[in-house]
């Protein structure tokens, strides 16, 4: 996946942002102000940057005319992300060489997917006929998977459901929506089905099954792809983490990130090592 510098002097929301960003599979590296951006970027040049605009040593528009003055850098996707949320704030953004703008507070969703389609556009992705999530990998072009390079037996519907969180990796999604996108808007049959393939999911991919972990009415998570249940979600399915990124309060930030740090402890460290970038 992409190399991606985040540049966000808040500690809270540059860690929100790097964690949901590891687990879509990226690799990242953060910076708290201009200087260490600047440094980072002499060292390598990354595949895209998330610029906060208000930084305490430089003007993030600033630095992104510098990137697009300076040749080796013009080309490199940067979205702006900034409390700034007036039209004209946006435009000048956009004006100054951004390739996409995000407000605060935002979703986490609505974030892995910007990045997903700047990536696209610009040619960064690599193929989606071929995922990988650490030692899974999977072929959709002959709807095979394999785990440590052994292919594992899979009926139709277990197959389309790993590929379905594959695909929505880092990304927060409901029992309904899982049952409609797998079994169709019409199945009438017990959730209990879902349940039933997790479980025999788990067994056949045998090492990796420990990707899938299961908190009870909160989320499902495989290495980096998250899927939830919660009472709100079957409303508006949103993201479980986007509900905590959009809160207006020092409060609601600290309790995702007590969430967050929860998660990764109960996973006996497998979540922090295994959830970035193709492994």
């Amino acid at each position: 996946m992409a190399l991606i510098y985040v540049v966000e002097d808040d500690k809270n929301i540059s860690e929100i942002e790097s964690f949901a960003l590891k687990n879509a599979g990226h690799q990242i590296v953060e910076c708290a102000c201009a200087k260490e951006f600047h440094k980072q970027v002499q060292e390598r040049i990354p595949d895209m940057v998330l610029l906060d605009i208000m930084l305490p040593d430089e003007d993030g528009l600033s630095i992104l005319k510098k990137l697009r003055a300076t040749p080796e850098t013009r080309r490199i996707p940067v979205i702006l992300v900034t409390a700034k949320t007036t039209e004209i704030d946006k435009v000048k953004g956009l004006d100054s060489g951004a390739d996409d703008y995000l407000t605060k507070p935002f979703g986490v969703m609505e974030l892995i997917s910007r990045v997903k389609a700047l990536l696209r556009r610009v040619g960064g992705m690599e193929d989606e006929k071929f995922l990988r999530v650490g030692i899974l990998f999977i072929d959709d072009e002959k709807h095979v998977a394999y785990v440590d390079d052994k292919h594992i037996e899979l009926t139709y519907k277990e197959y389309e459901l790993l590929k379905y969180l594959t695909i929505n990796q880092g990304i927060v999604l409901s029992r309904d929506n899982l049952m409609e996108k797998i079994w169709s808007s019409d199945y009438e049959g017990e959730s209990r089905t879902l349940d039933v393939h997790i479980k025999t999911l788990r067994q056949k991919l045998g090492k990796a099954g420990s990707y899938i972990k299961t908190v009870r009415n909160v989320i499902i998570l495989i290495c980096g792809i998250i899927t939830g249940r919660s009472a709100y979600e079957k409303e508006n399915q949103h993201s479980i983490f986007n509900y905590y990124i959009t809160g207006d309060t020092d409060n609601g930030i600290a309790f995702y990130l007590c969430i967050l740090r929860i998660i990764q402890a109960g996973s006996d460290g497998r979540l922090k090592n295994e959830h970035t970038a193709s492994g």
